[in-house]
């Protein structure tokens, strides 16, 4: 009997090595808010709809953008960088954006960090993707990005 145990102890242990641990409960209802909020953002971009887009980012002034240029302040300056930058009209020129989680920790009871991969689909096939980070803050309307470094 001793035998047979440690034979399937054996077996399993390399299975349960491999295996990806879940997260834990007190993580798993902020993830899958946080996750929420990107795919609508990304639902929001493929529509065309660049309020919907935005919606995921806190209204807060501070809330900040890094680009190659410099540190943006404000969702009315991201959203109006965005305007300039993409065809909200045509998504061939637009693209078809997604995201990929790639790590969530939960900083604290109203803040997380998100790391992700972006993918923006274009109609002739060039994929622009890279890595996204965001820090989200749970706000009344539920939980909203205060700062972006994507990349």
């Amino acid at each position: 009997m001793k035998r047979l145990a440690l034979g399937m102890f054996l077996a399993a242990a390399p299975l349960a090595a491999n295996a990806t641990p879940p997260a834990p409960v007190a993580q798993r209802a902020p993830q899958a808010g946080v996750e929420a909020a990107m795919a609508d953002s990304a639902a929001g971009w493929n529509a065309g709809d660049l309020a919907r887009f935005m919606a995921v980012y806190s209204d807060a002034p501070e809330t900040s953008f890094v680009t190659k240029t410099g540190v943006l302040r404000g969702k009315a300056v991201m959203a109006e960088r965005y305007r300039t930058k993409y065809d909200f009209a045509d998504v061939g020129k637009r693209g078809v954006l997604s995201f990929v989680t790639l790590d969530f920790r939960l900083l604290d009871r109203g803040h997380a960090l998100y790391i992700g991969r972006y993918t923006l689909r274009a109609a002739d096939g060039k994929d622009q993707s890279g890595m996204t980070s965001l820090v989200f803050r749970k706000e009344r309307a539920g939980w909203r990005i205060i700062a972006d470094h994507s990349s």
